[in-house]
């Protein structure tokens, strides 16, 4: 099993997906609770949402599921969010609080899959960053997440339905969060909120660098707005993704017009 999926583009936006994937190899499986073994923190189908929006788009897809290990989290283990309920690299809970393991793994395990799949993952995007980069002198990293709306242990009441993260504006050039920000407040039925309860995690943080040509944003969408039901089986609902994805498209289809050394949208 390869833990990761790439498809290159030549535009200069790369898409991490770093929750879609839902391998679990099996002694990990097997030390998983009931609970655990419903894999109910995936992004569910992410890639789907986003499948198709832009043909010259780069993709970077974890195929391991987040309980194996976060993908977006810090290697270190230092908390994203310090003070509030989070889940760490390898989560001990799901995000309503609930353990996920029979015996929660050791420090030497989860070194382990730190090595085997989160650094591969990392490899991979982090090449992928460099390879756009040098094509057009610039990349933005989109980040790509979904989450239910109502989840009380993460936070209060319901999830806006676009949630944008820039970690107060450091992790990319203002134009790019301005653009982002605008299309999500003008989109007509969504809510959105820019460095709300999601302010971009270890992956955008990590990459953002935009006095270098590297800008990171990223997306956390609510799945009320493309799923039949926030609960198992967490089916795709194509209906209400028709809706989300035309503003996802305009999206993408901006950020590829950001022309840095103009220093405006062309």
């Amino acid at each position: 099993m390869k833990p990761v999926d790439v498809k290159q583009g030549g535009g200069p936006i790369v898409l991490g997906l770093p929750h879609t994937g839902t391998f679990v190899p099996k002694p990990i499986y097997d030390e998983l609770t009931d609970l655990g073994k419903t894999l109910a923190d995936t992004d569910w189908h992410i890639d789907r949402l986003y499948e198709g929006l832009s043909s010259d788009v780069t993709s970077v897809r974890a195929l391991f599921h987040r309980y194996v290990v976060d993908a977006n989290r810090d290697p270190s283990g230092v908390s994203l969010y310090p003070g509030q309920n989070t889940t760490g690299l390898v989560p001990l809970t799901d995000f309503d609080g609930e353990r996920l393991w029979l015996n929660d793994p050791t420090s030497a395990e989860i070194e382990e899959r730190r090595l085997a799949w989160h650094a591969v993952y990392h490899a991979a995007l982090e090449a992928e960053l460099k390879r756009v980069h040098a094509i057009h002198g610039f990349v933005i990293l989109y980040d790509c997440h979904s989450i239910r709306s109502n989840i009380p242990f993460l936070f209060d009441g319901t999830l806006p339905d676009f949630n944008i993260g820039t970690n107060g504006g450091l992790t990319c050039d203002t134009i790019i969060e301005k653009t982002v920000v605008d299309i999500c407040k003008n989109a007509d039925g969504f809510t959105s909120v820019l460095n709300g309860r999601f302010k971009g995690g270890w992956t955008t943080r990590h990459y953002g660098k935009p006095a270098e040509g590297f800008h990171a944003i990223q997306m956390e969408l609510a799945q009320a707005n493309y799923l039949e039901t926030e609960q198992l089986p967490f089916d795709y609902d194509a209906h209400k993704a028709k809706r989300l994805r035309v503003h996802l498209d305009d999206i993408l289809k901006q950020l590829e017009k950001f022309s840095p050394a103009q220093g405006e949208r062309t």
